[in-house]
């Protein structure tokens, strides 16, 4: 069968590659333009395209979709089926209807819950136990179309955004190649529209969102550090210099009368941080200009001691004591 492909990151390679290695032609890969990445900024290739290199694919790159020309140099090319992860861009009516049996998207979450671009984050933030993989069929909307198949996936108690998108990353994978088989053999695929309960939606996550506000409840903060790990990492600041948290638990007991953000213990275990409610054990952490390190070896380095303070937003650090 003929599969047209359109993704960007990681998540959307394994599925690229997963669609090849079950024998189907791949005429064209859509995925974004190449982007200027590292310390020098040098343009590099997505996932996807780096992936569609390697297997000599023909790749288009169009910076949208939005422009006739864009368009038809993609419906140009005769495809059985779009298949859609992470890919970046709005696909407008014209593309969705190219192919002869439309588009197949493959989400990261169980729809109708977490549509939008940032499902593997809002799930951990939000502390749910469970997520997985949805494959629609896709229309105008946003995560909207009717479901193919679902595939539940567990959420770990000290799951991370990396660890669960490498679970999600093979679970969609081993999915889209059973959706595709299905498809091959029955020319059709029964879909079942979304409930209209339970929608939310997982907006993009937004850099300000990474920062740890100490007056939070420490289980909150908890799920911040493992949602931004390993982008963008959880932060806070320590003598005015920032500090990414890496790995880091809630615990219970609460330290009265101590201003949140306060060290109470700096040793071997880890560095135990007063919060709103409950504390932060923290014991994975990247001071400014280092590298990540556990947390003995910063107090080791006498960098970090009990009784100093994590810095609070600046908004909220003018009413603290």
């Amino acid at each position: 069968m003929r599969v047209g492909f359109a993704g960007t990151p990681e998540f959307a390679a394994r599925a690229l590659a997963a669609i090849l290695g079950a024998g189907h032609a791949v005429p064209v890969v859509l995925t974004q333009p190449d982007r200027p990445r590292g310390r020098g900024l040098k343009l590099e290739p997505s996932p996807v395209k780096a992936l569609a290199r390697v297997e000599g694919l023909r790749v288009l790159q169009p910076a949208s979709l939005k422009d006739e020309g864009a368009r038809a140099a993609v419906t140009a090319i005769a495809v059985d089926v779009l298949v859609v992860a992470a890919y970046g861009l709005i696909l407008p009516a014209a593309i969705l209807t190219w192919p002869v049996h439309g588009g197949i998207n493959i989400h990261a979450s169980l729809l109708p819950r977490w549509r939008g671009a940032a499902p593997i984050q809002r799930a951990l933030l939000a502390g749910d136990r469970e997520t997985g993989i949805t494959l629609m069929q896709m229309d105008t909307g946003l995560d909207t179309g009717p479901i193919l198949d679902t595939v539940p996936v567990a959420i770990g108690p000290r799951e991370t955004a990396g660890s669960l998108h490498d679970r999600l990353a093979a679970a969609g994978a081993e999915a889209i190649v059973g959706v595709l088989a299905r498809l091959e053999r029955d020319g059709v695929l029964p879909a079942t529209p979304q409930p209209a309960e339970g929608a939310c939606y997982a907006s993009k996550i937004g850099r300000d969102e990474a920062v740890l506000h100490w007056e939070a409840d420490a289980t909150v903060l908890d799920r911040q550090v493992r949602a931004f790990a390993p982008a963008p990492g959880a932060t806070t600041t320590l003598a005015g210099e920032q500090v990414k948290i890496w790995q880091a638990t809630a615990e219970a007991a609460s330290a009265v009368g101590v201003p949140p953000g306060t060290l109470l213990a700096a040793d071997a275990q880890g560095i135990v941080v007063a919060c709103g409610q409950g504390r932060l054990r923290v014991t994975e952490l990247q001071q400014a200009g280092g590298r990540r390190m556990n947390a003995a070896a910063s107090v080791a380095g006498r960098r970090i001691a009990a009784g100093m303070r994590f810095g609070l937003p600046q908004a909220r650090e003018a009413g603290s004591v």
